[in-house]
């Protein structure tokens, strides 16, 4: 939750050569939360970004 009290349950998560994760930010819809992720794709060629729910261990 943040401050206002809204609820951001989608996260975009940065994972670099290495395997290392990182949160880049929390989004109030898979939507929204893809849209920044697929942007960051676009400029990046080392790092992958991904979409996941809050709550939710990777596999």
């Amino acid at each position: 939750m943040t401050d206002n009290g809204a609820v951001l349950p989608w996260l975009v998560i940065r994972q670099d050569e290495g395997g290392n994760r990182y949160r880049v930010g929390r989004y109030a819809t898979r939507a929204e939360a893809e849209r920044v992720a697929d942007r960051l794709d676009s400029h990046s060629h080392q790092q992958l970004y991904v979409v996941e729910k809050a709550g939710r261990a990777a596999g």
